[in-house]
């Protein structure tokens, strides 16, 4: 079994998920540390794209079992 998803879109789309969600998290210190309440938002945007890239990476790998099957 790859360890990488086959070349398409769900696969952009989750790498993409997965980037805005480290730089939601990396927000989301810089606005604690600076004493401010607004990393709430961004703790919460990064649990919205942590979900949408686990949906776009079972999105692949269902496509790709029925592709193969």
């Amino acid at each position: 079994m790859p360890a990488l998803l086959p070349p398409g879109p769900s696969r952009r789309l989750a790498l993409m998920a997965i980037a805005l969600c480290v730089l939601a998290v990396a927000a989301a210190v810089v606005s604690f540390v600076n004493g401010s309440f607004v990393g709430i938002v961004w703790v919460l945007m990064a649990g919205i794209s942590s979900n949408m890239a686990w949906f776009y990476v079972r999105k692949a790998k269902l496509e790709r079992q029925a592709a193969a099957g």
